[in-house]
C-alpha cells in the first residue's frame, strides 16, 4: 500500500489496485500467454480453489518510484526481446498515467514457453 499527501488530502493506493492494473496491461500485450505464480503464490491454488489477480506480479516502492517484477509465459517462436520491451513500455505508461507515480524498473522474467 502506498500513501502520500497532496494539497487535497491523503491518497492511498492498495497493492490489489496495482496488481490488477499491471495484470490487465500485461495480458493485453501480444505474445503473453499467462502469468506464472512465484513463491507462496504457487501454494494458494492448491489450498484455496480460486483465481488470484496478483499471480506473477510484485509491485514495491514508495510514492516517488516503483519497481515491478513480472513472471510470464510466452508463445513459443515469438521474439522474447520484443515482447519484453512491449510489456515494459505498456506497464510503465499505464501505471504512470493512472497513478502519477514514476516507474523506475519493470523486470520481466520469462518462466516458460507455450505452443499456440
Amino acid at each position: 500500500m502506498i500513501k502520500y499527501e497532496t494539497h487535497l488530502g491523503e491518497i492511498t493506493i492498495s497493492q490489489n489496485y496495482f496488481t490488477k492494473l499491471v495484470g490487465e496491461a500485461v495480458s493485453s500485450c501480444y505474445g503473453v500467454v499467462s502469468m506464472v505464480p512465484k513463491g507462496v503464490q504457487r501454494l494458494r491454488p492448491k489450498f484455496l480453489k480460486k483465481k488470484y489477480s496478483d499471480t506473477g506480479i510484485r509491485v514495491y516502492g514508495n510514492d516517488h518510484s516503483l519497481t515491478i517484477d513480472l513472471h510470464i509465459r510466452v508463445i513459443y517462436g515469438m521474439n522474447i526481446n520484443a515482447i519484453s520491451r512491449s510489456i515494459v513500455n505498456k506497464v510503465s505508461y499505464v501505471v504512470e498515467d493512472a497513478t502519477g507515480i514514476k516507474v523506475d524498473h519493470v523486470r520481466v522474467h520469462v518462466d516458460g514457453l507455450t505452443e499456440e
